[in-house]
Parts: C-alpha cells; structure tokens; sequence
C-alpha cells in the first residue's frame, strides 16, 4: 500500500547554528518527523546512480568512516544516542550509520526500528539513490504515524545542489549564523574539525582522506591527518586556529547560497540563529507556518522557553 501524501521539508545549514535545537522543537510537533543527520551520510555523487533495494540498504547500514574513527580515537559526537544496551553497543565503530543518531533518536528501541525497516526497504524497486532516499522518509513518517518529514543534517550546505536536484519540490528552511560564531563552535566539535579537513585535503590534493585508493598519495604535512594515524590530540590542536573553520563557513556558505539562488521564494524560508535567539515565539511562528502546522502559534509558544543563546567567546585565529 502506497503511504498517503507526505509533506516534505529540508534544513539546510552550514551547522553549528541552531539546527539541531530546530529539529528537536519541530520533533515536539506530533504530525511531524523530524529526521536527524540523515542525508549527511548518504553519497549524493550518485544520487542518480540506478540501484537495487539492497545496494540502498547497504548504504544505510555500514559504519560511517568518519564517526567510525571519531570512536576509534576517543571523540565521539555528543549527537550520538545510540543507547548502551544496544546491538552494536559493545563494537560502535561498526555501528551503522543510521542507527547513531537518525534512529536513535526517533524510537528508545532503534535496533528494532532497524530491523522493520531493513523488510521495508527489501520492497523497494530498482531506482535511483535519490527515489530510494524520498520513499524511505516517506515510509519512515508513515510508520511513525506523521504526515510530513523536516529533514535536517548539520553542515549540509556543502551538498545542497545535490539535495535540491534529488527533492525538486520539497521546501527549505536555510538557517544561518554569524561566521564568527560559527567558527569558534566548530572548532571545538569533532565531527566539525574532520569536515574541515576533508575539505582541506581536497582543495589541496584533490583527494579524500577516506576514500584514499592504492598508490594515491597525499602532502607530507597532511599524512599524519589520515584516518588511520589521527589522534584526539592531533585533532584538537587543529581546532586552535579558528580562522580555518572562517575559511570553511565562507565555503560553505557559497555553496548554499548558489543552490538556493533560483529557489522560488514560496519554497524557501530564511531564518537567522541571531533573529531566533532575539525574538523566539516570532521566529518559531514563522516556521510554524512554513511547514504548514495546524496550531503553529500554540506550537511556537509551548517551545520558545527552550531557545536559549549561546556563549559568545572571542574567535582566536593563530598566524
């Protein structure tokens, strides 16, 4: 049976701005799934790459090399709720992807939620990563019992071309903070300094550090950054020249920005962390109209309580 009509949103942020307070609020809204870190882990080179129902689920279910080395180092994420009596609790750098935070946080039992959907998505065609992508949050809502799904996943502006060619009608909350800001909380976030990283190995080499293949070889300098010989330690002290993350907010930025260009303003909704923190029940109203909540100022004022700033510490950038 074909789910009903499902409405669709995405967030689209560079991160470390709010996003994740606005998915936990928009979660407390009972019509409406709010997925979480989802579309970040998925290869959206392919998204129109034709493939099988267990090809789809297979990207689903392996380990992300990135969190798989962030455990392996002693970092994990803070977002990770995969919870200490689960499946894969004793062995979590072999943890799937899905089940870290996206599952996590939707269900208390996210092993078994993994497992209906794995029979779920068994039923699906041969189609492109992008179709198998939209029937599988649009079967997710149905089975949670929601009529519409905000997906959110944070620093997903350096692939918004690509979510906005796989979801041509979805519509899109673009959230942004001031850089400064941004920065600062991004290098002190560890899954923020690998994202720095990989974007830095591929301005300079043209290579990804996890996706290396025989023979490829990388600067002298950067070699001690690849995943097999990072530590915690090496990882911080990146994190202590902040104007890298600068340079990777203004990145970021270009790329959101030329992939919502030409989006029709009836799609899209504009929002700032600073406007948000100034003027919460406004600012959650607004929202609360865009993804088309019945009692969206009922909504707005039950939830602003929680929308509290951030500690503003001075950006440091070393020379």
């Amino acid at each position: 049976m074909e789910p009903p009509d499902t409405g669709r949103w995405i967030i689209i942020s560079n991160g470390r701005c709010g996003s994740t307070l606005l998915s936990d609020l928009i979660a407390e809204q009972q019509d409406t799934l709010s997925v979480q870190e989802f579309s970040v882990s998925l290869p959206w080179a392919r998204a129109e790459e034709q493939m099988t129902a267990a090809q789809f689920w297979q990207l689903l279910a392996r380990p992300k090399y990135e969190m798989a080395t962030l455990f392996r180092i002693g970092l994990p994420p803070k977002e990770v709720r995969y919870p200490a009596t689960g499946r894969w609790a004793s062995r979590l750098t072999e943890l799937p992807w899905v089940l870290a935070i996206t599952l996590s946080k939707l269900d208390s039992d996210p092993d078994a939620l993994f497992d209906r959907l794995a029979t779920v998505v068994a039923q699906f065609p041969v189609q492109t990563l992008a179709a198998h992508t939209q029937m599988f949050l649009d079967r997710l809502a149905a089975i949670t019992g929601r009529r519409r799904w905000v997906e959110r996943s944070g620093g997903s502006s350096r692939f918004a071309a690509e979510l906005m060619r796989a979801f041509p009608t979805a519509r899109v909350v673009y959230l942004t903070r001031n850089w400064e800001d941004t920065a600062r909380s991004m290098s002190r976030h560890p899954s923020f300094q690998l994202v720095q990283l990989r974007v830095e190995f591929l301005g300079r080499c043209g290579l990804d550090p996890f996706k290396l293949q025989p023979g490829q070889q990388v600067p002298e300098d950067l070699r001690a950054y690849l995943p097999d010989r990072l530590t915690a330690e090496s990882l911080r002290e990146r994190g202590r020249d902040t104007g890298r993350y600068l340079s990777l907010c203004a990145f970021l930025t270009n790329q959101a920005e030329q992939a919502l260009a030409d989006m029709p303003a009836r799609q899209l909704l504009r929002m700032s962390y600073e406007d948000l923190v100034a003027e919460p029940v406004e600012q959650l109203g607004r929202l609360g109209r865009f993804l088309e909540f019945d009692d969206w100022a009922g909504w707005a004022a039950q939830v602003a309580g929680r929308v509290v700033a951030r500690d503003r510490t001075p950006v440091e950038v070393v020379a």
